[in-house]
């Protein structure tokens, strides 16, 4: 689980846009980049080279 106040300030690299945790995938989404960025043993590794696409479904929901 992403502590709330880390998931407060940590933004997109790419688009400087807000993230939203997805417990399911642990991952850390941006809509707005249509990015979704890995939590690795509680750490989300904020890199664009480890970042995946969403896809279109992703993206509207």
């Amino acid at each position: 689980m992403i502590d709330k106040k880390l998931l407060s300030i940590l933004v997109c690299p790419v688009s400087k846009a807000p993230l939203e945790h997805d417990p399911e995938k642990d991952e850390l989404i941006c809509k707005a980049s249509g990015l979704a960025y890995p939590v690795r043993d509680g750490i989300p590794v904020m890199l664009e080279s480890e970042a995946r696409q969403l896809t279109a479904d992703e993206k509207l929901g």
